[in-house]
C-alpha cells in the first residue's frame, strides 16, 4: 500500500518534499496556511503569524547556480543574485514544471501531529488541520516538517537593563518591512548578522544617524570576489574543503582572518570579531563598510543600559535623543503543532543529521530545512528531502539510536569548538561538509576519483570548480542526466547576465590565463598523486 505522507508548509522545503515523495512513489498531502506557496520568500507589507517573515529589499546572499534545486536551474536570464521576488518566481516555475500545485491544500493551519494509540507498531500520525473553521483529523503514514526557523523570534530583553524605562520604540526584525517609518531618525540596530546588516544599511539612506551595535563583532564578506565573480562559487569548492580539513584548527582560522580581511580592515571599522578563531557565519553585505566610512553607520560595542531617551554602551559612550531601536537578534525553532516534547525539542532541537529525531519508536518523521549550512539552505533541504523519503520508503535506514545519540553529541562538540556557543550557532555547518554527510545516506555523494578515471574534464570541474547542487545527481538514486550539462555550463549562467554591453578582451588576458590554468592542472597533478600516495579515500 502507498504510503500518505503529511507535508507541513509549503516554502522551499515543502515543495521540493512533494517532488521527492512522488519520485519515491509515495503519496503526499502538503497543508500551508497562507493562500499561496512560497513561505519565507513570499513578501508581504504586514508580519503574518507563523510565516516567515522578510523585508522589501531582501536580495540573496547566495548566488543562483549555489542556491537552486539539483535538478533544476533557474534561468539563465535570472540575474547572479536575486531579489525576493525572483525567488518566489522561480519557485513558481519548480511548482508549474513538476506538477506540484494539486497535491497542496492552502488556508489551511496545521493544529497538532500527535502519534496514533498504536504508533509503536504502525509509526502513524494523527494530523489535526483547521480550513475556513472547519477542523479535520487525518491518519498518515509519515510526517515532513517544513515550517523553517524563521517564525518565532528571539528577543531576550532581560538581557538588556533599563529596556523598559525606554519610552522611544522598540521592535524585532522580524517586523521591519521598509525604511519609511524611520526617515530623520536616529536608530540604533542590535545584532551584526545579514539582518542587522542589511537593515542599518537600508534605513542608513533616510535616518538622521545610524548605530550598529555588537556584541562580539562579525567578518563581513561582499557578494562580488576578486576578479568579479560571485564569492560563494569561488569559496564553496572542494579542493578548498579538502585543503581546509588538513590543515591544523589554528593555522586554517588564520588563513580565514587573512582572506576576511582582503577587503578591508575589520578592525579599522570596528567590525573585527573579538574570537578570530571561531568561524562564525560572516555577513553578507556590499555596502555597510562603505556606509561606516561616511559615517552614515556607527558601530558601537555592547549595550550596558537603556534609560528613558539614551543608550549607554559597555565604553561608556552615550547615545542621546534615540528613538527607534530595532532587535536583529534571530530567531529560535519553533513547532508549536508538535505535542509530544520528546519527539522534538524547541530548545535545542537536536536532530540526527539535522533531520531525524531520535527519541522516537519508528523513523516517520522528519525534519527539512532546520539547518545553517553556511551555504543555501534550499539545496540543503533538497538534499536532506531526498534522504528522508528514501527512509519512509523503507530502501535507506537509521543507524541505532545509541549511534545517532552519539553522532549529535560529537556534532555539538565540533560546533561549539569551531563555531560559537550560543543558541544561534547550533545549526551552523559547513556546507560542503554537511550536503556530503547526508549525501552518503542516499548514496550520491560524488566519487571524485571514478569521475577522474571516467570524466577528467568534469572530474576537473567538480573538484576545483564550485560545489553547485547539481554534482549530487551525477549517480544514484535520483540520477539526473541533464547534471553534467548543468555543471559544465554554470559559469555561463552566471556571468551572462551581467554582459549587456559586449567589450572586446585582449588575447594577453586569454594567454595569462591559461598560464595560470596550466599551473593549476600541474599543481592539480601533484596534489592527486600525493593524495593517492597517502592511500586515502575519495569516495
Amino acid at each position: 500500500m502507498v504510503k500518505r505522507v503529511a507535508i507541513v508548509g509549503a516554502g522551499c522545503s515543502g515543495l521540493t518534499a512533494i517532488k521527492c515523495c512522488l519520485e519515491e512513489g509515495l503519496e503526499p498531502t502538503c497543508f500551508e496556511r497562507s493562500e499561496d506557496i512560497g513561505g519565507l520568500w513570499r513578501f508581504t507589507n504586514n508580519t503574518e503569524e507563523g510565516r516567515g517573515s522578510i523585508y522589501k529589499s531582501v536580495v540573496t546572499n547566495t548566488s543562483k547556480e549555489m542556491m537552486c534545486f539539483s535538478d533544476f536551474p533557474m534561468p539563465e536570464e535570472f540575474p547572479t543574485y536575486l531579489h525576493h521576488s525572483k525567488v518566489l518566481e522561480y519557485l513558481h516555475l519548480y511548482v508549474e514544471h513538476f506538477s506540484l500545485i494539486k497535491y497542496i491544500h492552502f488556508q489551511t493551519e496545521v493544529c497538532s501531529v500527535t502519534k496514533c494509540s498504536d504508533f509503536p507498531s504502525t509509526g502513524q500520525w494523527d494530523i489535526a488541520t483547521l480550513t475556513n473553521g472547519i477542523q479535520r483529523n487525518s491518519i498518515f503514514d509519515t510526517v515532513l516538517i517544513c515550517n523553517g526557523h524563521h517564525t518565532k523570534h528571539y528577543l531576550p530583553l532581560d538581557s538588556f537593563p533599563g529596556i523598559e524605562n525606554f519610552k522611544g520604540h522598540y521592535v524585532h526584525s522580524r517586523f521591519y518591512k521598509d525604511s519609511a517609518n524611520y526617515k530623520g531618525k536616529t536608530v540604533l540596530v542590535v545584532g551584526i548578522g545579514n539582518s542587522a546588516g542589511d537593515i542599518a544599511v537600508d534605513i542608513s539612506n533616510t535616518a538622521k544617524q545610524v548605530y550598529l551595535s555588537t556584541r562580539g563583532g562579525s567578518w563581513v564578506l561582499s557578494r562580488i570576489s576578486k576578479g568579479g565573480c560571485p564569492i560563494d562559487m569561488m569559496l564553496s569548492t572542494r579542493f578548498l574543503t579538502w585543503i581546509r580539513n588538513l590543515l591544523p584548527a589554528s593555522f586554517s582560522a588564520r588563513l580565514n582572518e587573512n582572506l576576511m580581511n582582503t577587503w578591508f580592515d575589520h578592525a579599522n571599522y570596528g567590525l573585527e570579531p573579538l574570537d578570530r578563531a571561531q568561524l562564525k557565519e560572516p555577513m553578507v553585505n556590499d555596502y555597510l563598510p562603505s556606509c561606516i566610512l561616511c559615517g552614515a553607520i556607527k558601530v558601537k560595542p555592547q549595550i550596558k543600559t537603556f534609560t528613558e531617551s539614551s543608550v549607554i554602551f559597555e565604553d561608556d559612550t552615550v547615545v542621546e535623543n534615540l528613538d527607534e531601536v530595532i532587535f536583529a537578534t534571530g530567531y529560535v525553532p519553533s513547532f508549536p503543532f508538535l505535542k509530544d516534547p520528546e519527539v522534538i525539542d524547541d530548545i535545542n532541537a537536536l536532530l540526527y543529521k539535522q533531520v531525524f529525531p531520535t527519541r522516537i519508536e519508528k523513523p516517520t518523521l522528519a525534519v527539512l530545512g532546520l539547518v545553517k549550512p553556511l551555504g543555501a539552505i534550499l539545496t540543503a533541504a533538497e538534499l536532506q528531502a531526498r534522504w528522508a523519503t528514501r527512509i519512509f520508503k523503507g530502501v535507506a535506514h537509521l543507524p541505532t539510536a545509541a549511534r545517532m545519540e552519539d553522532y549529535i553529541k560529537k556534532s555539538m562538540e565540533f560546533k561549539t569548538k569551531v563555531f560559537a556557543a550560543t543558541p544561534n550557532q547550533k545549526l551552523q555547518t559547513y556546507f560542503i561538509d554537511y550536503m556530503d554527510d547526508v549525501a552518503v545516506e542516499i548514496g550520491v555523494r560524488p566519487n571524485i576519483m571514478h569521475l577522474l578515471l571516467k570524466d577528467p574534464r568534469l572530474a576537473w570541474t567538480v573538484f576545483f570548480g564550485p560545489s553547485t547542487p547539481y554534482q549530487y545527481r551525477l549517480s544514484g538514486p535520483g540520477k539526473w542526466f541533464g547534471a553534467k550539462k548543468a555543471i559544465l555550463t554554470q559559469w555561463e549562467r552566471t556571468l551572462n547576465p551581467a554582459r549587456t554591453r559586449l567589450v572586446n578582451k585582449s588575447s594577453g588576458t586569454w594567454l595569462n590565463f591559461k598560464t595560470l590554468l596550466s599551473l593549476c592542472v600541474l599543481l592539480a597533478a601533484i596534489l592527486l598523486g600525493l593524495y593517492c600516495i597517502n592511500g586515502k579515500s575519495w569516495s
